[in-house]
């Protein structure tokens, strides 16, 4: 892993730790204030750091734990000021309700480098449907 690469690695952590702790503030540091986010959960997409500081404060709100964090398969690519992630990730803990719970998504993180600091420009979390039925997989494990 180049220097570069490890960079995206810290901030991947980085971002797992500040979910652990549901730590919004900290969360948000990671963005670059023209997030476009596309999330699992409608809408389409939420666009700013107002919107998505909403969106995880909302997911935030469902868990009575911290939120742990698993990441698997996890790629990385660098190009000049621009870099990619591409993982599969786990988010589990247990909900308000008492439920323990936890699912795999796809994720794809874009950043760009902005006065010597990486920062998330674009975020993409998806699950897979199954078809023809059109329902989201959410029980489907690396």
């Amino acid at each position: 892993m180049n220097s570069a690469e490890a960079e995206i690695k810290s901030l991947l952590d980085t971002w797992s730790a500040a979910v652990a702790a549901k730590d919004v503030d900290g969360l948000m540091t990671l963005y670059a204030p023209d997030i476009v986010y596309f999330d699992v959960v409608p809408p389409l997409r939420f666009s700013g750091t107002d919107e998505v500081r909403k969106n995880f404060e909302r997911w935030f709100g469902l868990w009575s734990s911290g939120i742990k964090s698993e990441s698997r398969d996890l790629r990385i690519r660098v190009s000049g000021d621009t870099a990619i992630a591409l993982k599969l990730h786990r988010s589990s803990g247990t909900r308000k309700d008492g439920r323990e719970a936890g699912m795999w998504v796809r994720v794809t993180v874009c950043c760009r480098r902005s006065s010597d600091r990486w920062l998330i420009s674009h975020e993409h979390v998806s699950l897979p449907v199954e078809m023809p039925g059109g329902r989201a997989v959410m029980d489907a494990v690396p």
